[in-house]
């Protein structure tokens, strides 16, 4: 009999998914297939009885889906997953993009690409990362992974691990992110994956630079032995271009006053309109070897190495709107000036002396990790232990050359006014802001590099080592008898990580080598930018390293009172122990399982650096700083899984959870001085002696499954933070500094990190996956996945800049984060499109002079496309083709200061192409 209540219900969902969000039109399709599925199952029961069995074999999307939600739906924790369909399948540039779309992930947008990843609306910091089990270094300032640095190619999936178990080690408080390679013994045979991909950016080439760029990819996977041997290795390039267009204005925003505007108006002191162009290259290497002779000893040696380089030019106009005009005296004000919202909209800046600039960045980044891990079977005990080695190094070099009309000396014609012009500007918001210049900026032949208003130059060298040795031993004990109806195993276990991390950055002038301005109009001219995107023309571009071998000197140095500061040492010892209980127990029609179990975590940290005392002799003013503490975490936590009938799961979580303090927080360095007319001390920097965050953590989550085909999940998270980390002005004992100062008091202001008190963070996700044949099979061959997650917290911090405003949220909190894949395959044949939204947020960027500032961020909507047809029989047997468009609407990029008409960024990179192909043998 023909069930029409089934049909109505999939009828009103579809016409319903029509009107509602698109996760809310998901899980209506979604609904109205559990209604579909479940007369079918019962409409055929009889036939399936009778029917002979098939074997189905599932490749491409849907594996990779349903590799990972079996791993959702057999974890123990709350745990969200991708897997690559196939061997070098992952589609993304980096593993970031795919992460990214996980429910409750979200990247932030660096240069373009997905590079740190916020879980569950917290900021980086918040979460750790891991490669098979172990914290991986970074080549930043801080402890977050730059993830651009490891290629998609490479890896086999991911886990993320939004509850924490007590043998989870390295673990975060938003999350713990497990990045994992291949395992060759379990793959069934010899397989070997290429891949190539041709780049295309639709920005078109800048200067130099090429819009085009490619990718290629080699896994080989083999057994020996009798399959007790196994041996991956992995080879990934990728050259892609830099291109962006942007304009930027100085920060902060500030009520100020200047000639034709009123007083008490928001205004800026600069703005800038950018053609960047280059080229990003990256190299990576993975080498897996399994050893397996019998059931009971295993051991696995892998290993992972990259280098990257990013090597760009900044190709600018920049204009000083805050009176500065070096040592000439012009006739600064605005005319014509439109104030909207209290803040300049538009005006003439008059008496202004535009820049012509080139900003040179060589950024190299290698990382290095081994590791060694075996497992022992003995009787009843499990034995594990495994030791690794991880390092990072950047080396960067940043060069800036500045050039003006006239002949490079502030004058040109005897009236002092050459370099004079007038522009009007546009301070826009939701696109780019506008300059229009009153003079012609693109003939270098009339362009000088000279001592302009900001100098000829100024170049920095940072450096970053960062080196981490771990240890790790684990034992699986038989369990008591007593205990045998409720646990199914007990581990114990011990890790030990040394880590210590530095950085140095010496800087300097960049000045030329005789008292003669130097034309740009030399060999080492490139050809001309467009700025035309900001209404600012054409300019000429040019070889900044060249330029400066020839012409200039450099001579960096981190000596100099202002730059003691930047230099720093950062070591933390930490010991974890712990104890886990792996709990297994049929409750009547219900079957429990889960772990149970505490960490100890002892930290041992300190950091060694240098501040400038300016009253000690000359040769004695560099004096060294030493401080540190040591404290012990007790981390209690419980994860259960309550699994009813139909595949039904309720999840319950609780722990205690911490995060390290970012690396350069914990630094000793310090700007100190004493005040000439009130002698009081004071001063600025790091703090070594600060405390982690810490949070009390609750989880819930139901989860519905259909085998490993599809599932439906709702969850809730509530984190009640106890500290947090945010810059404060406190008074602080300077006794060990003032000695032989003119202080007359020990006590002063000291603006550092210090830990605050807490408050919490709550939010929500709802989560499908769902294959379209479960609801019609006219869709067969379709499917979507829809994640949402809210995410509020009632913590507000300081900025410690003062740019963006006094009270600002938690860096990294979007409130909302939606995530869709919509995808098709069939005979070969497969599609997929993805969109992934997230609302504004405050995000830490690198500001103009490459320190770390906070900025709101204005929420992001990507757009990225694929489609592809791989051959499964005949002489092509197992090519792929492939073609994909990332970013597909050329999202901008845009952050502002307190208020959207107040913007401070507005970025475009393009959209990019990539064309392809895979082959698998």
């Amino acid at each position: 009999m023909k069930n029409f209540a089934s049909e109505r219900s999939q009828r009103a969902a579809v016409q319903l998914s029509l009107q509602l969000s698109p996760v809310a039109a998901a899980c209506a399709l979604f609904v109205s297939a559990l209604a579909g599925s479940a007369h079918a199952q019962v409409a055929t029961s009889g036939a399936a009885a009778e029917a002979p069995m098939a074997s189905v074999t599932v490749s491409g999307i849907r594996r990779g889906i349903e590799d990972a939600i079996s791993v959702k739906k057999d974890a123990s924790s709350i745990v969200e997953a991708i897997s690559a369909e196939d061997i070098g399948k992952l589609p993304d540039v980096s593993i970031a993009e795919s992460i990214a779309r996980l429910p409750g992930l979200a990247a932030q947008r660096v240069a373009g690409r997905a590079q740190v990843i916020s879980v569950r609306g917290l900021s980086p910091d918040f979460s750790t990362t891991l490669l098979n089990g172990r914290e991986q270094v970074s080549t930043g300032d801080n402890r977050s992974v730059e993830f651009d640095q490891y290629p998609s190619e490479l890896l086999s999936g991911v886990t993320i691990y939004k509850t924490p178990d007590a043998g989870l080690v390295g673990q975060g408080l938003s999350g713990t992110i497990d990045m994992q390679t291949v395992r060759p013994l379990a793959f069934g045979k010899r397989t070997v994956a290429l891949n190539a991909r041709g780049e295309k950016n639709s920005l078109g080439s800048i200067a130099n630079a090429k819009s085009t760029g490619n990718r290629f990819s080699a896994s080989y996977i083999d057994q020996f032995a009798d399959r007790t041997i196994g041996i991956a290795l992995g080879f990934a390039h990728l050259e892609s271009p830099v291109l962006d267009n942007e304009t930027g204005l100085y920060e902060p925003w500030k009520k100020d006053s200047r000639p034709g505007v009123p007083a008490g108006t928001y205004i800026m002191d600069g703005i800038k309109a950018v053609a960047r162009s280059g080229v990003n290259k990256r190299d990576g290497v993975m080498g897996v070897l399994q050893y397996r002779p019998n059931k009971n000893w295993t051991s696995i040696v892998d290993v992972y190495a990259s280098e990257f380089r990013r090597e760009e030019t900044a190709n600018q106009i920049e204009i000083n709107l805050g009176g500065w005009n070096g040592n000439n005296t012009p006739a600064f004000g605005y005319s014509n000036a439109s104030i909207v919202g209290g803040a300049l909209a538009s005006a003439t800046a008059n008496g202004v002396y535009p820049l012509v600039r080139g900003m040179y960045n060589d950024r190299k980044d290698k990382i290095h990790a081994i590791g060694w891990s075996n497992t022992l079977k003995l009787d009843d005990w499990t034995l594990f232990a495994d030791l690794n080695y991880s390092k990072a190094k950047r080396n960067e070099l940043s060069l800036e050359n500045n050039a003006q009309l006239g002949n490079g000396r502030g004058t040109n014609d005897g009236a002092g006014n050459a370099y004079l012009d007038s522009a009007k500007l546009t301070f826009n918001t939701g696109t780019y802001s506008t300059i229009g210049l009153g003079r012609n900026y693109s003939n270098p032949a009339t362009l000088f590099i000279g001592p302009t208003i900001y100098g000829s130059g100024y170049g920095k060298t940072p450096r970053v080592e960062d080196e981490l040795t771990g240890f790790k031993l684990v034992a699986s004990a038989p369990v008591p008898t007593m205990l045998e109806k409720f646990v199914s195993g007990i581990d114990a276990g011990i890790n030990y990580t040394d880590r210590s991390k530095k950085k140095r950055q010496p800087e300097g002038n960049i000045n030329l080598n005789g008292t003669n301005p130097v034309s740009l109009n030399t060999d080492f001219l490139y050809g001309a930018a467009d700025l035309g995107f900001a209404g600012a023309g054409m300019i000429p571009t040019w070889n900044v390293p060249a330029m400066v071998a020839k012409y200039m000197t450099f001579k960096p140095t981190d000596t100099e009172s202002y730059l003691i500061s930047k230099g720093w040492d950062v070591n933390e010892k930490i010991t974890t122990t712990f104890v886990k209980a792996n709990l297994e127990a049929d409750l009547g029609n219900v079957t429990m399982r889960g772990n149970v179990g505490i960490q100890a975590q002892h930290t041992d940290q300190s950091s060694d650096s240098n501040y400038y005392d300016g009253t000690a002799p000359v040769g004695q003013q560099v004096k060294p700083v030493h401080d540190g503490k040591k404290y012990t975490d007790y981390l209690p936590s419980m994860n259960l899984a309550f699994a009813f009938e139909g595949q039904q799961t309720l999840r319950l979580a609780a722990a205690k959870q911490i995060a390290r303090p970012r690396v350069d927080q914990l630094r000793s360095a310090l700007d100190f001085g004493v005040s000439d007319t009130t002698f009081k001390p004071g001063g600025s920097g790091g703090n070594a002696k600060l405390d982690p965050w810490r949070a009390n953590a609750f989880d819930m989550s139901y989860e519905k499954y259909f085998d490993k085909k599809a599932y439906f999940a709702v969850a809730a998270f509530y984190k009640k933070l106890n500290t947090y980390i945010f810059t404060q002005t406190k008074d602080y004992d300077f006794s060990k500094f003032i000695p032989g100062t003119k202080a007359r008091q020990a006590i002063g202001d000291y603006s550092a990190p210090y830990n605050g008190t807490g408050g919490s963070l709550k939010g929500a996700e709802l989560s499908a996956s769902l294959p379209l044949n479960l609801v019609t099979k006219t869709l067969d061959g379709f499917g979507v996945q829809a994640s949402h997650t809210y995410s509020d917290s009632s913590i507000t911090i300081e900025d410690p800049s003062g740019s963006i405003g006094s009270k600002i949220p938690l860096p990294g909190l979007s409130k909302h984060t939606t995530n869709l894949t919509v995808y098709y395959e069939k005979n070969g044949f497969e599609t997929r499109i993805n969109q992934r939204k997230r609302s504004d947020f405050v995000g830490e960027i690198g500001n103009f002079s490459n320190d770390r500032a906070l900025r709101y961020v204005v929420g992001e909507n990507i757009i990225d496309f694929q489609v592809g047809y791989t051959f499964g029989e005949g002489t092509l047997k197992g090519l792929g083709l492939v073609a994909q468009v990332n970013n597909l609407r050329n999202a901008a990029y845009e952050t502002y200061t307190g208020t959207r008409n107040q913007q401070l960024e507005y970025q475009k990179y393009g959209r990019t192409i990539l064309v392809g192909a895979n082959y698998k043998f």
